[in-house]
């Protein structure tokens, strides 16, 4: 079986909002979170996922630069490279 080759160029696009805030929207490198199974992280290629977020620390990376936050809950879909997370629904 021959395995695939890493991109580390390929990127997510990543748009993290609350009904009056936007947390973040551009690209990033990965984005981590965490479910009620636990700790996750979304890198670019990911399949298809959807989840609801437990009281946690998002992180979003974009080379050296780290953008986090705190949330209480949240819901993240994540499809075709384009991660969309809703804060504090």
């Amino acid at each position: 079986m021959r395995m695939a080759k890493l991109d580390f160029e390929e990127r997510i696009k990543v748009i993290a909002r609350a009904p009056f805030h936007v947390y973040y929207d551009g690209e990033a490198s990965a984005f981590s979170a965490k479910n009620a199974v636990g700790d996750f992280s979304i890198l670019p290629g990911h399949a298809d996922f959807f989840s609801m977020l437990e009281p946690c620390k998002v992180e979003i990376i974009n080379g050296e630069t780290i953008t986090s936050f705190d949330v209480e809950s949240g819901l993240v879909t994540v499809r075709d490279n384009l991660v969309y997370l809703f804060v504090n629904v």
